[in-house]
């Protein structure tokens, strides 16, 4: 069964609460995505910005702006440490962020136990698929078979997933870096510059790609979270094909990331009334029926996390065995 939402609000003082008010009223709200502009998590950023608004203090504007760069990595370095700490700056970041300085993934200049996690849109499962014209009809063949596959950045599951699947199981995906978005990936899976990505979320995959799925233009190898998706019951998953205790534990900790599907954050040191508002306010935008109803038929999956929750996972993973984390950051690196 996969992980059921967890909602919890922030209890606001009242004095806290219209100090926000006065503090956002008539104001912007900047909401960065750190990636270019289709993907999933651009699709994501924009339909959480479209309604957060109305839940924050005195309806504030909500300019949403793209920052792609190294998947997402420009954006968490320039959150941390550039961005100002008012708690009018949030943004949306790929969900390895969180893991990647205990990784010792290089360009990681933050420590990701202390952002200001607002809350995760989506538990996600995501999924490895081979183009149609490819070779790669099922995960088998990836075993005995070079498959080219396409990475948006360091930090980007697209990247990190190919190498540590390779490197623990020993399969045969060659990456191709420096796509700007997932949005570029496909493109060039189109073109026939790659025969497919590897960490994928199912859920952008029905809403970017729905004709694919349809048309049978992609094949869904294999899944990628600690459960499996109720759409593919049939579809492998990652840690049935780990023979050893330890390929599973290195898989546990790497996809324990996937709960925090869609992570939003803000800098470190904000105001905590101004972080709590931040929270409250997203969390009330997941309850709202009308940006539910969006998200319905934008088939967009909205399984919310809250920011108090994503903070404790974080920090359960920075405690994690330095035995198992080191081996990971090892395969990672390679």
């Amino acid at each position: 069964m996969r992980a059921k939402a967890v909602f919890a609000s922030a209890t606001l003082g009242i004095a806290a609460f219209v100090s926000s008010a006065n503090a956002q009223s008539g104001s912007t709200v900047n909401l960065y995505v750190g990636y270019s502009a289709g993907g999933g998590y651009d699709v994501y950023g924009r339909m959480v910005g479209r309604f957060m608004s109305r839940h924050l203090p005195g309806s504030p504007t909500i300019l949403i702006q793209n920052m792609p760069g190294a998947g997402s990595l420009r954006l968490a370095n320039w959150l941390y440490a550039v961005a100002p700490k008012d708690g009018n700056n949030f943004g949306i970041v790929a969900r390895g962020i969180a893991f990647d300085t205990l990784l010792g993934l290089p360009g990681t200049n933050y420590d990701a136990t202390k952002f200001t996690w607002i809350g995760s849109a989506a538990n996600e499962v995501s999924v490895c698929v081979a183009w149609h014209t490819s070779n790669i009809k099922t995960v088998d063949q990836i075993f005995s078979q070079e498959w080219i596959v396409g990475g948006t950045g360091g930090s980007a599951d697209t990247d990190q997933y190919p190498k540590l699947i390779n490197g623990v199981l020993g399969t045969k995906m060659k990456l191709v870096v420096g796509y700007p978005g997932g949005s570029d990936v496909n493109l060039a899976m189109e073109r026939g510059e790659v025969q497919g990505r590897c960490g994928w979320s199912w859920s952008s995959v029905k809403s970017t790609a729905s004709e694919w799925l349809r048309d049978k233009k992609i094949n869904v190898l294999m899944q990628l979270s600690l459960n499996k998706h109720p759409d593919l019951p049939n579809t492998p998953l990652i840690l049935d094909l780990a023979k050893t205790p330890e390929q599973k534990g290195i898989f546990q900790l790497v996809f324990a990331r996937q709960v925090l599907g869609r992570p939003f954050l803000a800098p470190p040191g904000i105001p905590p009334e101004r972080a709590a508002v931040l929270r409250k306010a997203f969390m009330d935008t997941m309850q709202d029926k009308e940006f539910l109803a969006e998200a319905e038929r934008a088939k967009l999956e909205i399984t919310p996390v809250s920011g108090e929750e994503v903070q404790k996972i974080v920090a359960d993973a920075y405690a994690m065995p330095p035995e198992v984390i080191k081996k990971t950051a090892d395969l990672l690196k390679e």
